[in-house]
């Protein structure tokens, strides 16, 4: 895909080595020409020096023939102005991170299709290192409404032995849950489960599921504490 990132900070730069990596071409904007070379000189990404509040400079970025503008910037209401620049483009798809929860709406009047929330980020994520060491989330889905996580099995797991029907047939296993992937790592082997898959100990199980949902979930395959 064609992708600009609009803001070279910490998070902008290591988002665009993981684009890269994955090989989508990216174009990166930034106000700081030192960070744009920088960045050029490391990863190779093409970089445009100036403001991404700037119509010209979003032209000269290709803004208006990107798939994808990614809004990095340190400021929500620079972040908010690219975003209706862009729309004005014609750019199908904006995401954009967000600081300040007070300028939410502000962002959905915008254009912007997709909200990042940093603080919700970095809550969620130091909650679940704290409580569910075996369960990590990989990504969001529904702007949040829902996730996929990844769940170990342990050795001693009640589970082990059961197949994925009875597991999601147990009582109070939430009926929205979907156990959707199994890794298993004996043999390398990544599995979309039937219903009468066996699971074993460390396996790793990719569920989607609410994030209220999750304490239920890992309790079911032995990996709550």
């Amino acid at each position: 895909m064609n992708i600009v990132v609009a803001g070279a900070g910490l998070v902008g730069r290591e988002l665009t080595r993981k684009l890269l990596d994955h090989r989508h071409d990216v174009v990166v904007i930034d106000i700081d020409h030192e960070v744009c070379d920088s960045l050029y000189a490391e990863t190779g990404a093409l970089t445009v020096n100036g403001s991404a509040t700037n119509l010209t400079v979003l032209k000269d970025a290709g803004v208006h023939r990107s798939d994808i503008l990614l809004c990095l910037m340190r400021n929500d209401v620079d972040n908010i102005a690219c975003s209706i620049l862009a729309k004005s483009l014609g750019v199908p798809r904006i995401l954009a991170r967000m600081r300040d929860p007070g300028y939410e709406h502000a962002y959905g009047m915008s254009g912007v299709t997709g909200i990042v929330r940093v603080a919700d980020l970095l809550i969620d994520q130091l909650i679940m290192e704290v409580e569910q060491p075996p369960v990590k989330r990989i990504m969001s889905l529904g702007g949040g409404d829902a996730y996929v996580y990844a769940v170990r099995v342990p050795e001693d797991a009640g589970c082990v032995g059961k197949s994925v029907k009875d597991v999601a047939a147990a009582s109070g296993f939430p009926r929205e849950s979907l156990l959707m992937g199994i890794y298993r790592e004996e043999d390398e082997r990544f599995q979309i489960p039937r219903g009468d898959y066996i699971l074993a100990a460390k396996d790793t199980v990719f569920v989607i599921a609410h994030a209220g949902d999750i304490q239920i979930i890992a309790d079911a395959l032995g990996a709550a504490d």
